[in-house]
């Protein structure tokens, strides 16, 4: 009842400056404070995760000489999902065959690429790790195509001073096509994204570390992150 005559008196606020005063003052001392949605999402972070920070990351890594470190690419350094959604598009709508397309791949490492955003994570991991002097490594397990701009893109929107070309490894169901590579260039730390990130991390010897698929990934179902036990890095969703 008294709400409503509230909004009453405050529908008649034309008629007199005192009651438009009067009301604006009323809404601003029951305004409650508004959350983004990066708030929210950190707020929800589950307290019983292995949560960690880059500034965790650079602590544990602090008076350690240079090593290897690797990074997928798609949902880990880059939100890629406009190339990936417009290729399903073109080549299968409502359907995945586009991912057995070597067309959608060569377009999509040719030239979509240019439509994929750097996620702020992969700015501060990078620059932590090129601060202390890793070698990095990216590696994905997208389709090779003869021609490619991912490694030129990733190098420059990471500011990556010394780029090691892109790996492609492709992917093959029940085998984590990774490993080899991860092994090959004696990397000691994985970021992904993916199951199958942690795990063919851990094959190779190396630690994997979760970085957080956003919701709005076209890459579906999204993992359950910390669910091998890894430590996963927080606020990495964008």
């Amino acid at each position: 009842m008294q709400s409503g005559l509230k909004q009453l008196i405050c529908s008649l606020a034309l008629i007199s400056p005192l009651v438009l005063t009067s009301c604006a003052r009323s809404q601003t001392e029951n305004h409650q404070p508004g959350l983004s949605s990066v708030d929210m999402i950190r707020i929800s972070q589950v307290p019983s995760l292995n949560w960690v920070s880059v500034a965790d990351i650079a602590k544990e890594l602090k008076g350690k000489p240079p090593m290897a470190v690797g990074f997928d690419v798609d949902d880990t350094v880059l939100f890629s999902s406009p190339g990936f959604y417009h290729g399903q598009q073109v080549f299968s709508p409502g359907g995945y065959s586009y991912l057995k397309n070597q067309k959608f791949w060569n377009d999509l490492n040719c030239h979509w690429d240019a439509f994929s955003m750097p996620k702020e994570i992969a700015k501060k991991l990078i620059a932590m790790h090129q601060k202390r002097g890793d070698d990095i490594y990216f590696i994905t397990a997208r389709t090779y195509s003869k021609c490619e701009i991912t490694t030129q893109y990733l190098k420059k929107i990471f500011h990556i001073k010394h780029m090691n070309p892109v790996i492609f490894t492709g992917s093959k169901k029940g085998v984590l096509t990774k490993v080899p590579y991860i092994k090959a260039h004696d990397i000691k730390i994985y970021y992904g994204d993916s199951d199958s990130d942690i795990l063919a991390a851990r094959k190779a010897g190396a630690e994997g570390i979760r970085i957080i698929r956003a919701a709005n990934s076209s890459y579906k179902p999204v993992p359950k992150n910390g669910d091998l036990g890894e430590q996963v890095v927080r606020d990495s969703q964008y």
